[in-house]
């Protein structure tokens, strides 16, 4: 049984829209609304954005010949850096999770042809974080 989620109560987009106005707008305070999953919210946008640097060391490392960041749609961006957060610091959770939750969020934001790009980079980039790091 997979779980279906509204915009609303999907936590990777609830994390994606935060770290969007984190990082595109430092002054921004983060606020986290009253979820079932508040403490994991919180805790990949509070650790993306702490782990900024060690997030954009691994993209330089691994991602450096398929992108330039610079380059990316701001929300494509921050799906790859929280994905990122969570391949390093979450690693009782399965890639194909993480992975397929990114996948789903990005519906909400980017289209189609874009998120099979995502889905290609994100696999990418798991399979050598989790195997340099595990």
């Amino acid at each position: 049984m997979t779980l279906q989620y509204s915009s609303k109560n999907n936590p990777r987009v609830i994390i994606i829209q935060k770290l969007y106005g984190k990082y595109f707008n430092k002054e921004e305070d983060l606020i986290f609304p009253k979820h079932r999953f508040k403490k994991f919210i919180k805790d990949v946008v509070n650790g993306t954005v702490e782990r900024n640097e060690v997030i954009n060391e691994e993209i330089i490392k691994h991602l450096h010949a398929d992108l330039n960041m610079k380059n990316l749609d701001k929300v494509f961006q921050v799906i790859i850096k929280s994905a990122i957060f969570e391949f390093l610091y979450k690693p009782k959770t399965s890639i194909n999770i993480i992975i397929k939750e990114y996948l789903n969020a990005s519906n909400f934001f980017i289209d189609e042809s874009q998120t099979k790009y995502l889905n290609a980079l994100l696999d990418k980039i798991s399979k050598k974080i989790r195997i340099s790091n595990g």
